[in-house]
């Protein structure tokens, strides 16, 4: 595929995997704006056709992870917040405890470091994901605009 490829198509495809950074700026612009280059152009170069269904593939790939992050994130943050369904805080029977002014830090009530180990460790995961994200992009982005193919890792094939 590289003998043949032109360099309208190698700057177009380097532009679709570069286009997944418009997130940044447009939301849920790492699917539309790639989206509608490919749509726009795969019928016409397959270099572009291959490099388009790279790149979302990818960006779905992510976007799934992050989904999967999320939801295995939260019975960590339930179990460490117990009282968070406790729904005697919204009743009317603590609302004398207004009448007095006690203000103290007590360790059982202040569970900082508890909630500190979740937050942390998911959101050092999902900062993993974004810096695989960009990393991948830029790698993609220069391989296809010197004419080569690129397969991103860790990618499910939505789109074959």
């Amino acid at each position: 595929m590289t003998d043949t490829v032109t360099k309208h198509e190698r700057n177009l495809s380097a532009i679709i995997h570069a286009s997944t950074f418009s997130r940044f700026f447009i939301p849920f612009g790492n699917f539309i704006v790639p989206l509608v280059l490919w749509t726009a152009n795969k019928n016409d170069y397959k270099f572009v056709d291959h490099n388009g269904k790279q790149a979302l593939n990818f960006q779905i790939s992510m976007l799934l992870y992050s989904i999967v992050l999320g939801i295995i994130s939260i019975p960590f943050f339930v179990g460490f917040f117990p009282d968070i369904f406790s729904f005697g805080h919204f009743g009317f029977d603590s609302l004398s405890n207004f009448n007095t002014l006690n203000i103290n830090f007590d360790s059982d009530d202040f569970r900082f470091g508890k909630w500190l180990l979740p937050v942390g460790i998911a959101g050092l995961m999902k900062f993993a994901l974004v810096l695989v994200n960009v990393v991948y992009t830029i790698l993609a982005t220069i391989k296809t605009n010197e004419g080569e193919t690129f397969e991103y890792p860790i990618t499910i094939k939505f789109i074959k």
